[in-house]
């Protein structure tokens, strides 16, 4: 029986999660995307909270498109600030499944560059 794209990521994703999770000391960034949007929340697994969250739906980002590289990038920045306004500097990237190319490397590039550590 074929798998759907949408039941393979799942499978890829629950697999990524196995093995990885976020603390207080080191909280998880979950990247999401669709063919319109990205958004991202930081994450404290053990708490289970989420700590900051941005999002291409958000009215900030009205005249950026979330489903190119440049509105990646625009989410990442936003949630970079976020991170920092809240005080975390390291977190683990949790690609969510998708290949890491194309929108979701950018977000995490534009990450990297904004100061955060992984």
């Amino acid at each position: 029986m074929a798998r759907s794209t949408r039941e393979l990521r799942e499978r890829r994703h629950a697999r990524i999660r196995r093995k990885l999770s976020g603390t207080a000391a080191r909280p998880r960034v979950a990247v999401s995307r669709t063919n319109k949007h990205i958004s991202a929340q930081i994450i404290d697994d053990t708490a289970g909270v989420t700590l900051a969250a941005a999002s291409s739906v958000e009215g900030a980002f009205k005249d950026v498109s979330g489903a190119n590289i440049e509105g990646a990038k625009a989410v990442a920045a936003q949630l970079s600030a976020r991170a920092k306004a809240a005080g975390i500097t390291t977190v683990v990237f949790d690609r969510g499944g998708f290949d890491y190319h194309g929108r979701v490397a950018a977000f995490a590039d534009q990450l990297r560059a904004d100061g955060l550590e992984f």
